[in-house]
């Protein structure tokens, strides 16, 4: 079978500035991927990689020529597992550029079947979760505003960063405007062991539903500290990012947030799955602030989910893709898209 493959970088404004513990955004920088047979039937899909672990759109753009040889090599878009363990042959690191090819090649093969993604894999559409919208750092009368617009556009769910020295009253602010949504925090590894504790007891107080990531990666026995003394569910992002890490945090979290752009693409993400139910995890899909051209594909996976954070197209002020519907925030599996559902404006 012929292939043709292309890609090309994508810089995204976000509607408000977006701010972590780890520093502020405004633009979200992609590289979408494109995969065309040769009946014209075309996969898309996109990377969003992240500094934190080690790659750019540059080093993406980089790899991708010899990524698409491999799967140019291999022919046959069907040959999902051949193409990754290529991949994987080809680029060892650089996982957001291995996804972008891997989201592609689930389309195409989706697409040329004429099913959704979801469909291909056994999923029943009707099991789905509600995404949650993350309320970035900001003063408190720019945080009030996101939520009361968060709010207004249907969401029930809200996502508040955190790692400040005004946390709680970041947290009693939001919930003074939501006070029936569904709250999380994530502290994006900003606190120490004992700081989260303390921390984690006031928040109990807001309703929390849980605390995500809240001490640095590099201090396993910092989060068993954590988990083990927590008044709140706890769950780890910056700690899970590959199958190897799964049973590592197995006994440090309830919760694995588990990421295409961290793992590497989607087969790998559903091996994480499995892996979190077998350690007695919870799981979650999160991502990072990403286009529908790859926030489509983790939307695939909300039947296996117990919880979902990919608002990444939400945060954008324009999106050249439309993904899968989540009006209010409800990922809607049912309308049936083959593909991952995505497709241009």
């Amino acid at each position: 079978m012929s292939l043709e493959t292309e890609f090309e970088r994508v810089a995204l404004p976000l509607e408000y500035p977006f701010t972590i513990a780890r520093g502020t955004q405004t633009t979200a920088e992609t590289v979408v991927v494109r995969i065309t047979d040769g009946d014209g039937t075309v996969g898309i899909g996109a990377g969003a990689p992240s500094t934190h672990y080690g790659e750019t759109v540059a080093t993406v753009a980089a790899v991708l020529p010899d990524l698409l040889a491999a799967v140019e090599d291999v022919g046959d878009p069907h040959q999902l597992a051949r193409i990754e363990r290529r991949m994987r042959e080809t680029v060892a690191g650089n996982p957001a550029a291995r996804c972008a090819v891997s989201i592609a090649c689930h389309d195409l093969v989706a697409k040329r079947l004429d099913l959704p993604l979801h469909r291909y894999w056994g999923l029943d559409p009707t099991e789905t979760v509600e995404t949650s919208y993350t309320i970035g750092i900001d003063d408190a009368e720019r945080m009030r505003e996101k939520a009361e617009t968060a709010i207004e556009r249907g969401h029930g769910r809200l996502k508040v960063k955190l790692g400040t020295d005004r946390d709680g009253e970041i947290v009693r602010t939001v919930r003074d405007v939501a006070p029936d949504a569904t709250l999380t925090v994530d502290a994006n590894e900003a606190w120490t062991p004992r700081e989260a504790v303390r921390k984690i007891d006031r928040l109990a107080d807001e309703d929390v539903a849980f605390v995500e990531q809240p001490v640095p990666a590099e201090d396993p026995e910092g989060l068993r500290f954590v988990y083990e003394r927590s008044a709140l569910p706890i769950a780890a992002d910056e700690s899970c990012v590959t199958l190897a890490d799964v049973p590592r945090v197995a006994g440090r979290c309830d919760v694995a947030n588990i990421k295409l752009m961290k793992c590497g693409g989607l087969r790998e993400a559903f091996r994480m799955i499995h892996a979190a139910r077998a350690h007695g995890l919870e799981v979650m899909a999160g991502c990072m602030t990403e286009s529908n051209a790859s926030i489509a594909a983790a939307c695939q996976l909300a039947p296996l989910l117990d919880y979902a954070d990919l608002d990444g197209s939400l945060l954008l002020a324009d999106d050249p893709y439309e993904g899968v519907p989540m009006e209010g925030g409800r990922i809607d599996l049912e309308a049936e898209r083959p593909g991952t559902g995505v497709r241009p404006r």
